[in-house]
């Protein structure tokens, strides 16, 4: 993975407003925060873009693995932007590549990556991606 990430290589973005509890006693977005914006950035597509149903839907995304490389540091009151891309579409599953940008910045603070495997939520056996989700994770996709 580069050293670099910038916007230009993200599809969907997400306006995060940070927050007092955000910073740790160094003065800086402690980082376990981040996995809080990849989490919201994820989600926040999947319901407005792929109409999933967080409290009916019969399929839901478990987060399997997650990533973060920091690169500069971030801290409240600072604007950001998450930026949210598909790096892998497979049948069950979804890899995404996240950039957190301090407003106005091209070159990502943070970025990482966040897995999703969808289960069936009673069973939480994995499952086929719904057709909705698939088609809005498909429009995420970088063209290789």
């Amino acid at each position: 993975m580069s050293d670099v990430e910038t916007a230009e290589r993200y599809r969907y973005f997400l306006p995060i407003t940070t927050r007092w509890m955000d910073n740790d006693v160094y003065g800086h977005i402690n980082n376990v925060t981040y996995y809080s914006y990849f989490d919201t950035v994820a989600n926040h597509f999947l319901i407005q873009e792929g109409g999933l149903d967080i409290h009916g839907s019969s399929v839901i995304g478990l987060v399997v693995e997650s990533k973060c490389h920091y690169r500069a540091p971030l801290a409240y009151p600072d604007a950001l932007r998450a930026g949210l891309r598909v790096d892998k579409l497979g049948t069950r599953s979804v890899t995404y590549g996240i950039g957190i940008f301090k407003e106005g910045a091209s070159e990502a603070a943070a970025h990482g990556h966040f897995v999703h495997v969808f289960v069936d939520r009673q069973t939480r056996k994995s499952t086929a991606i719904p057709e909705r989700l698939r088609e809005a994770l498909s429009r995420l996709t970088l063209a290789t």
